[in-house]
């Protein structure tokens, strides 16, 4: 079983005594205060804007949006510009063609009120003035106006041209998470002009094609490993159990026959513990409601008498929680919790299990006494094969390593998330949460 690391050393580190070897290196703890581990994020549930020139958007810019926003905003500005041109050589114009000056020799009357020569050019050339500004006020107003309805138009029109332009990354985004979810024989295929979408989809088709292979290699691999090495193991235990039946053997050879079934066990567990993480390590296809509690209800009664042998009390708060997945996978994860915080406990401790409906699906907790775990060393006690100090490495009765590590894969191929918190008094509390049915 995979185990949390305690205080007081690296994790790897031998058990302590006569024959204990001593650590090569010990690395440097960590200055700064640790941080949480992110074990999980939503980028479909809620935006978070950041950094950029679209940070301030409060929804999250796609690429159709951003083409639309360039579309429109460069129509917007070239209509701005020829606007400003427009009623630059309108002005002019409208200076151009001022009336002439008249000159007469005696004065005249205009609206009541004699003039001079010079006063009714004056007079003409205010006139002129105040039409050329009610004519210039009129075409900016108008202008604007048909700016603004032509500027809607094209941001309509940019957003379905854009939507017209990635329809094919749309296909390339569809066909990519089929494959990821399920399905690694479908292609792409994409028809059209040879152009970068179609030589983004054929690339994407090709590697599709070599990451299906590999795949099929691996499941032959899996599927002849687990003839070839079960085989021969079974049949040293079987040899072994028969030596140890035999009275007549001596006390050294008893020793000797019962320290190499322990050993064989081991490696039965290793194998067995490598097959199922290569087994589960793909999102699951074929979900089926399944009931939380009765999945750990099943675990903790194949726990029960571990943990009585190791003076460690069980304590369970089972509420219904239904979710959907594989219900042999989501016992293994109720198992390998329990077992992982029963074998790495003290003695006189306990391990508390609970289930219960949450907003999407279904958790499970499991929380247990024991050593100390640093905040720093939560991200690393899902890797394979981690150990705590004091582990001897030639007893299989505390797992290979691989417990939490077979957690976190089945966890990921149901689609949920799995958190690691330490306890102020020791221990670790391990929240899974699986979505529901």
């Amino acid at each position: 079983m995979t185990t949390p690391p305690p205080a007081g050393g690296p994790s790897g580190a031998p058990v302590g005594g006569p024959r204990a070897v001593p650590p090569k290196s010990v690395p440097p703890k960590p200055v700064d205060p640790p941080r949480a581990p992110r074990l999980h994020h939503a980028s479909h549930d809620t935006y978070v804007p950041g950094d950029g020139m679209l940070a301030w958007l409060p929804f999250r810019p796609t690429i159709r949006i951003r083409l639309t926003l360039l579309y429109g905003g460069m129509f917007l500005m070239a209509g701005v510009v020829l606007l400003l041109l427009m009623y630059f050589f309108v002005r002019q114009a409208l200076h151009d063609v001022q009336p002439p000056p008249f000159l007469f020799g005696k004065d005249i009357t205009v609206n009541g009120v004699p003039m001079t020569s010079e006063q009714f050019n004056q007079y003409l050339a205010n006139r002129h003035d105040i039409a050329s500004n009610s004519a210039l006020n009129t075409l900016l107003r108008k202008a604007l106006t048909v700016l603004v309805c032509l500027a809607v138009i094209a941001f309509a029109a940019g957003y379905a041209m854009a939507g017209r332009v990635l329809r094919p990354l749309g296909r390339i985004t569809r066909t990519a998470r089929e494959v990821a979810s399920s399905d690694l024989h479908r292609r792409i295929e994409l028809d059209g002009p040879d152009d970068e979408l179609k030589e983004l989809a054929d690339t994407f088709d090709d590697m599709l094609d070599r990451l299906d292979r590999s795949f099929d290699s691996q499941r032959r691999f899996v599927a002849n490993a687990s003839h070839e090495l079960r085989t021969p193991l079974a049949i040293n235990r079987t040899l072994l159990e028969v030596q140890l039946s035999d009275p007549g053997a001596s006390p050294d050879l008893q020793q000797l026959g019962k320290t190499l079934l322990a050993t064989n066990e081991r490696s039965e567990q290793l194998v067995e513990g490598l097959l199922l993480l290569a087994r589960s390590d793909n999102e699951l296809t074929d979900r089926r409601p399944v009931e939380l509690s009765e999945v750990a209800t099943r675990a903790l009664v194949q726990t029960r008498a571990e943990a009585d042998r190791r003076e460690v009390d069980l304590r369970a708060t089972l509420n219904p929680a239904v979710v959907a997945g594989n219900g042999v996978l989501l016992e293994r994860i109720a198992l390998n919790l329990l077992q992982n915080a029963v074998r790495y406990n003290t003695a006189g401790g306990w391990v508390e299990i609970s289930t219960a409906e949450v907003p999407g699906g279904g958790e499970l907790v499991v929380s247990n006494t024991g050593p100390v775990v640093p905040g720093y060393e939560l991200e690393h006690i899902f890797e394979p094969f981690r150990r705590v100090k004091g582990a001897d490495r030639t007893r299989s009765d505390k797992g290979v390593g691989l417990g939490l590590s077979i957690v976190r894969s089945v966890v990921r191929a149901h689609g949920g998330t799995i958190e690691a918190t330490p306890r102020s008094g020791g221990g670790l509390t391990m929240r899974v949460r699986i979505p529901g049915a």
